[in-house]
């Protein structure tokens, strides 16, 4: 039922306003203003039930703002550097994903199954990819906890430093947005950081993450095809993988495709971004709900040191790469 939302959509579009005015008054980016104000709710407000609900439908923003931002983009703007991204997308990815499990496995002996949800998380799509890869190989509920809670702590690290040394170093929207795309964790955040340095950063970062969401099928059916011929996975998850999909990334394909055809006029897509800009200022309050200080104290120190490293190298060797070509 809509009634029982309102009381939280209710939240994030008061929060989505104070974001906004708080941002006209102060020099900071009302974006990250939102996910500040968020997290002021989660941590130091005691939030009633009945308004989780509503604030949990920050997603469907989230997905709805993704969707209608490929009406500012076309087929010409992503050919000009897509073949090189996506291979970008594709090697860090993988690198991310055999770092992760090397040491988790050999050298901070954390459980297989453990180390597989750390690494589709890092590697493919923060915590959406944690439980789409779960379902495929039996993964205790523990563990789930812990890959989400790993996850979590570095989207709300992340989101603090990427837009730090993006400024510090410079960076251009194109590479900063491509880098925060390949690097970066969730997609929530990638969008957030990518929009706080440029409207270019922005786009990049999205077009670039979505692009490495869409792997999450890949990464599904090799976890479970490996743990299935080790005889302790869970095939027939795999018939569900449509349900752990991004089928946000098929509408923003589909609007991408008719503003390349010129279907959009300047002030319809004046318009679209205008209200694609407000759905994400309301996701990003929900977002900000999602960093819990007491969950995030609660993950084990194993977990994220691997990540970290992790993290470390891709993050760094992807920016160079990225610096050199563009």
């Amino acid at each position: 039922m809509v009634s029982h939302r309102l009381p939280g959509l209710a939240v994030l579009c008061l929060g989505a306003l104070l974001a906004q005015v708080i941002a006209q008054i102060a020099p900071l980016n009302h974006l990250l203003v939102a996910i500040a104000i968020g997290f002021l709710l989660a941590n130091g407000v005691d939030v009633p039930e009945r308004f989780e609900p509503g604030i949990a439908t920050h997603k469907l923003w989230l997905g709805a703002g993704i969707v209608l931002m490929g009406a500012s983009l076309t087929l010409d703007t992503v050919l000009e550097v897509g073949v090189t991204v996506l291979l970008i997308v594709v090697l860090v990815a993988g690198i991310t994903i055999a770092i992760v499990e090397t040491l988790s496995r050999t050298v901070f002996g954390l459980a297989d199954r453990l180390g597989s949800l750390l690494a589709a998380g890092a590697g493919i799509c923060g915590v959406s990819a944690v439980v789409a890869v779960a379902g495929a190989v039996e993964a205790r509920e523990d563990q789930i906890a812990y890959a989400a809670a790993t996850v979590l702590l570095f989207d709300a690290v992340t989101i603090v430093v990427y837009p730090i040394v993006g400024d510090a170093l410079g960076l251009s929207g194109v590479v900063f947005g491509i880098w925060a795309g390949v690097s970066m964790f969730s997609t929530g955040p990638v969008v957030a950081v990518g929009f706080a340095h440029s409207e270019v950063a922005g786009q990049w970062a999205t077009m670039t993450k979505l692009s490495r969401n869409v792997l999450i099928g890949v990464v599904v059916l090799g976890y479970a095809s490996y743990y299935a011929r080790t005889g302790s996975g869970n095939s027939s998850s795999v018939r569900a993988l449509w349900n752990d999909f991004p089928t946000f990334v098929l509408g923003f394909l589909a609007f991408m495709l008719l503003a390349s055809a010129d279907v959009f006029s300047s002030t319809q897509q004046a318009t679209i971004e205008t209200i694609y800009d407000w759905l994400f200022v309301l996701a990003f309050v929900g977002l900000g709900t999602e960093i819990r200080l007491a969950e995030l104290r609660t993950t084990g120190m194993m977990p994220a040191v691997a990540v970290l490293i992790s993290l470390l190298v891709v993050s760094t060797l992807s920016l160079l790469v990225l610096t050199l070509l563009f």
